[in-house]
């Protein structure tokens, strides 16, 4: 458990770090879009990552292969970025860094995740109105991920960070069942 939180700290450590230099820079973008690449390498190739893992290698041969395989196709603070966390002993944490570092531009950005279910998928333009009743009503600019529930009968369902907003006709018609239910005679 110890083990996790200090993960867990180390990851938004590194990732805020490696943020505020992107952006001393103006190259926050490039830098996210190489991180996200290299997360996307990494779970296509469990094997690499294991090895970025490993704690039987030695430094000097992640090293090599860093300065071979990736150094090449990153931006160079990115690279130098990498080599911080090999001598560290963190490649096995680039992974979650890199949602880390996302989760934060975007939060820089303004931009926030909102998860909208229906029980129809909705049109582009049904969509970008839900979306601009959200951005304004939150002061942010919505990413939205559309899911379709049929049981949900009509309206829909908002996820945004940890607050959910039900306003589907499911559950209005359980909010009127539970009021009849309550208001009847015993």
């Amino acid at each position: 458990m110890a083990t996790q939180t200090q993960n867990a700290s180390s990851v938004a450590t590194y990732a805020r770090s490696l943020l505020e230099l992107a952006q001393e820079r103006k190259i926050a973008d490039d830098v996210g879009a190489d991180l996200n690449g290299i997360a996307q390498v990494l779970e296509a190739n469990p094997t690499f990552a294991a090895f970025l893992r490993d704690p039987g290698i030695s430094k000097d041969e992640r090293t090599r292969v860093i300065d071979d395989v990736l150094k090449p196709r990153v931006n160079p603070l990115l690279a130098n970025f990498l080599g911080v966390l090999n001598v560290h002993g963190r490649l096995g944490l680039l992974q979650p860094m890199a949602a880390a570092y996302q989760d934060l531009l975007d939060e820089a950005a303004g931009k926030i995740e909102v998860d909208v279910t229906t029980a129809q998928k909705l049109a582009p333009g049904e969509l970008e109105q839900v979306r601009k009743k959200v951005g304004a009503a939150l002061g942010k600019d919505p990413v939205m991920h559309q899911y379709v529930d049929e049981s949900l009968i009509g309206g829909l369902l908002l996820r945004v960070e940890d607050k959910l907003i039900d306003a589907s006709v499911r559950s209005q018609l359980e909010s009127m069942r539970r009021k009849f239910l309550a208001a009847r005679p015993r």
